[in-house]
């Protein structure tokens, strides 16, 4: 007598009939599928054990009906991306989702490295300073009249030039005779001492502190040899 080769689930008898095994037990197609089979995301039937299942964040969906949301093209072995439920193709996503940039005015493909400032968004390669032509990259920069420059290029472009030195005052600085200085080069002419916020004098255009001042130029008491300073002479 021939050894019975049944359905696990509904016993009927597979001789003969296509089965499939799922933890060592057989079963007929239309259990296998009643019990077993994913839905399908898009058209929502079972996905047969014929069909092949593509799955992504345990979703499943027949291969044909594996597709863009926007255009409908298929993403099978293609590259997407996931909004809302929704799959769409990198193309699709671009369009509706992406920021544009700032310089190129093209779309700033997902996975792209980008620069952000101020709300606006630009390609690595085209966020570049003004002046020079060459990528910021992750270099300082300063804004300028809706132009973006490498501080090297705002400096001597737009910067004020120490009248000491000749190099640029980026920050501070003290105006003399309407000319800048850094605060650390306007110095007095003697003792090189630094005036910014101290009380000063000048002969010949040239700065003094007052105690420089007063020991070059203040004539001298014949008693003690000390310099007589200006109060001294009014309360005489």
């Amino acid at each position: 007598m021939t050894e019975r080769f049944d359905c696990h689930y509904c016993k009927e008898s597979l001789f003969g009939k296509k089965y499939i095994l799922k933890e060592e037990n057989p079963y007929c197609v239309k259990c296998y599928e009643s019990l077993y089979s994913n839905t399908c995301e898009e058209c929502k039937k079972p996905i047969g054990a014929d069909c092949k299942d593509l799955s992504y964040k345990d979703r499943h969906w027949h291969e044909t009906c594996f597709h863009c949301f926007q255009c409908k093209n298929s993403l099978v072995d293609k590259p997407f991306a996931a909004k809302e439920e929704h799959l769409l193709c990198t193309e699709c996503y671009s369009n509706e989702y992406s920021s544009k940039c700032n310089e190129c005015k093209k779309t700033i493909m997902p996975g792209t490295r980008k620069m952000e400032y101020k709300g606006n968004s630009w390609h690595e390669t085209c966020f570049i300073c003004h002046r020079c032509q060459q990528p910021i990259g992750t270099k300082s920069f300063i804004p300028k009249d809706n132009q973006n420059f490498c501080v090297p290029c705002y400096e001597k472009q737009f910067a004020m030039q120490c009248v000491q030195c000749k190099k640029a005052i980026t920050t501070g600085g003290v105006t003399y005779r309407e000319q800048p200085w850094h605060k650390e080069c306007f110095v007095c002419t003697g003792c090189k001492k630094q005036l910014s916020g101290q009380r000063f004098t000048s002969r010949d255009e040239f700065a003094y502190c007052l105690s420089c001042f007063c020991n070059l130029y203040a004539k001298k008491c014949a008693g003690c040899t000390n310099p007589i300073s200006a109060r001294e002479k009014r309360n005489r």
